[in-house]
C-alpha cells in the first residue's frame, strides 16, 4: 500500500506561482509518480510524470516550460513546482504512484494509488 497526501494548494492570479507537495508512505515501492489535474466537468488530465529510477520526466504540452516535477528521495516527497499560472490551469491537483513498465504513465488509469487533491484556483 501508499498512501500519499497533497499539500500546497491554494489561490494565486494569473501569471503566478505555486509549488505542490506529495508526501508519500507506506511500504511498497513505486517506480513512477504523477501529478493529474481534473476541473468541474471534465476528465482527469495527465500533468507531469517522473520515474524514480533515473529522474526522467514527461509534461502535458499545455504545461511544457511552465510546470516542472521533481522529487526529494530523502524525504519522500514530490514536488510540482508550477510558473506563469493561466486561469486555465484551475483545478484539484492529485498526486498518483504506480509500479510497472511499458505504459502511458500520463494516463489515469496508469495507476493504482492516489491522494485526495489539493485546489488550485487562478483568477484572471
Amino acid at each position: 500500500q501508499v498512501q500519499l497526501v497533497e499539500s500546497g494548494g491554494g489561490s494565486v492570479q494569473a501569471g503566478g506561482s505555486l509549488r505542490l507537495s506529495c508526501a508519500a508512505s507506506g511500504n511498497t515501492y513505486s517506480n513512477h509518480l504523477g501529478w493529474f489535474r481534473q476541473a468541474p466537468g471534465k476528465e482527469r488530465e495527465g500533468v507531469a510524470t517522473i520515474y524514480t529510477g533515473g529522474g526522467s520526466t514527461a509534461y502535458a504540452d499545455s504545461v511544457k516550460g511552465r510546470f516542472t516535477i521533481s522529487q526529494d528521495n530523502a524525504k519522500n516527497t514530490l514536488y510540482l513546482q508550477m510558473n506563469s499560472l493561466k486561469p486555465e490551469d484551475t483545478a484539484m491537483y492529485y498526486c498518483a504512484a504506480d509500479f510497472g513498465w511499458g505504459v502511458n504513465w500520463l494516463r489515469a488509469s496508469s495507476y493504482k494509488y492516489w491522494g485526495q487533491g489539493t485546489q488550485v484556483t487562478v483568477s484572471s
